[in-house]
């Protein structure tokens, strides 16, 4: 592995036995409390990431949904808590909708993420269940100074939402958004998250908070109810992967769109990209080729793995991606559309321990806030999950009755040989499984370090041959890029999480090296 750090960044990696990554330094703080406290890496990242949803609520809440890849210290497990639509979701209620609604309460689904934290907890964690919550429920409670980034990414969503239910009481006190350095409260999510507490979550589904939800919704004529959050269930649902140059990326399997990045990296196998340099426009020309064919698969096929006619073994079938890498020309942008396989706002938190379990760990509310409810008196705000349904009759992502939506949300986790290597994740709506390929690119193949891979200039693929660059992408790159055929768009970094966000573990003989993304407020710490 290369410790060089190449690009403009104020961050060097992090190196030691014992390590917490997210996007929120005081979030990272909780989870390390965790481990000195003798918590294993479980109990860190959950910390960390009920921590999130008070200080971080622009990306993620109690309202959000969450997945996981947790390897254990012999197999890895994979975690599906993502919610469904409510019961009264059929096709026809959304008839004559050329979309679904984006915010407000007909874009809510359950939420999944307090189920995500027990059934982890449960499973796998050291520490008292309570424990995991001091930190949240303290910030919540007492106030936090708010940091930068999220501070703006908080006035974009004020400006956006505030006429929402529930909003404006909750987060724009004195009748606006908080500035960076001032103090933030959330009481009644201090209340709500002790009553999740007490009760392991039971309260939340089917108990006084459940009521609460479903009172509101009932109130707007919304269609979620007291038995759709009575009904939600976690799913352990393992992991999907794809081999490539001698390591296999996890993740997990549809409903979310980490199928895309192994399609990509299938396709690129049937290319000369592991002997080209990181930054080579070649390089970075064929990633972008290879991820805009796996988006178009996935747009066609994925969604709910119950309504899926193409299903995950033909979508990852070896010489369908053989086949698929063909379209691939290396010499020219192309405009993808789908293949004829056979039929057959987020936050994100990675933690590792000295006894070798790793944690992959991604929740989030979708867009900024989510749907921009609150419910009164409760701290939660919902997310807006149900935008990520289609209208399109006959689709396996149409919208209908207590069906998963397709999650932009995916964590990601490589093993070598059967024994862990690293443990990542990209925040970022659209950009995470592209991503996810560039930090295995860069990590993997290339042997950069965790905090250099991050810190390395993004592309984003957006639509035909439409590609958009951070502005330090060097202005040669940017030439063989459009020679090749891309219309090119530059973008600054930090523009509404369009080149995502990173936190990064990889495994060394000596412990783990960690990296965390300089376009985020957060940190890698460890001791």
């Amino acid at each position: 592995m290369n410790f060089e750090t190449p690009y403009p960044s104020r961050r060097v990696p992090l190196l030691s036995r014992n390590v917490v990554a997210t996007s929120q330094p005081l979030a990272a703080q909780a989870g390390l409390r965790m481990l000195l406290a003798g918590g294993n890496a479980v109990d860190a990242g959950l910390a960390a990431a009920i921590a999130l949803t008070v200080v971080e609520p622009t990306g993620n809440g109690l309202g959000s949904d969450a997945f996981a890849i947790i390897w254990d210290g012999r197999e890895l497990h994979g975690l599906n808590a993502s919610g469904r639509s409510p019961a009264a979701w059929t096709p026809e209620r959304f008839a004559g909708s050329a979309a679904m609604p984006q915010r407000g309460w007909e874009s809510v689904t359950v939420p999944g993420a307090v189920s995500a934290w027990e059934a982890l907890s449960s499973r796998f964690g050291r520490l008292p269940f309570d424990d995991l919550f001091e930190p949240a429920i303290e910030y919540a409670e007492q106030g936090f100074a708010l940091s930068p980034t999220i501070a703006t990414l908080w006035k974009n969503g004020a400006n956006l939402l505030s006429d929402q239910p529930g909003f404006a009481e909750t987060f724009m006190p004195n009748g606006r958004a908080p500035r960076a350095g001032e103090l933030f409260r959330n009481a009644a999510q201090a209340k709500t998250l002790r009553l999740i507490v007490e009760s392991r979550g039971d309260a939340f589904y089917r108990g006084v908070i459940a009521e609460q939800i479903a009172a509101e919704a009932a109130r707007h004529g919304a269609a979620l109810g007291a038995e759709d959050l009575a009904e939600h269930t976690p799913e352990w649902c393992g992991t999907i992967s794809t081999a490539f140059e001698g390591f296999d990326l996890h993740e997990i399997p549809p409903n979310g769109q980490g199928i895309a990045a192994l399609i990509a990296l299938g396709m690129l196998a049937h290319t000369d990209i592991a002997v080209r340099e990181p930054d080579d426009p070649q390089a970075i020309h064929l990633q972008i080729e290879a991820i805009k064919l796996a988006l178009a698969d996935t747009k066609r096929y994925v969604g709910d793995p119950g309504y899926m006619a193409t299903g995950v073994d033909a979508l990852l079938d070896p010489d369908y991606l053989a086949s698929r890498a063909r379209a691939i020309d290396p010499s020219r942008a192309q405009v993808a559309t789908a293949g004829a396989p056979r039929e057959g706002g987020t936050v994100y938190v990675t933690a590792a321990d000295d006894a070798g379990m790793m944690v992959s760990f991604i929740q989030s509310n979708y867009s900024g806030f989510g749907s921009g409810v609150v419910v009164p008196g409760t701290g939660v705000h919902l997310q807006n999950r149900g935008y990520g349904f289609t209208t399109e009759r006959g689709h396996p992502n149409e919208v209908g009755a207590r069906k998963r939506p397709f999650h932009t949300i995916i964590p990601g986790f490589v093993t070598s040989n059967g024994l862990p290597e690293m443990s990542f994740g990209v925040m970022g709506g659209p950009m995470q499984a592209q991503g996810h390929v560039q930090m295995v690119m860069r990590c993997l193949i290339a042997g950069q370090n965790p905090q250099a891979a991050s810190d390395a200039p993004r592309w984003r693929f957006v639509s035909d041959r439409k590609v958009a660059l951070e502005a330090a992408m060097p202005r040669a790159t940017l030439e063989a890029l459009s020679d090749l055929g891309h219309e090119i768009s530059l973008e600054a970094p930090d523009s509404a999480f369009g080149f995502g966000g990173a936190q990064l573990i990889r495994r060394t003989p000596a412990g783990y090296v960690a990296g965390s993304d300089h376009r985020k407020d957060g940190n890698a710490v460890g001791y």
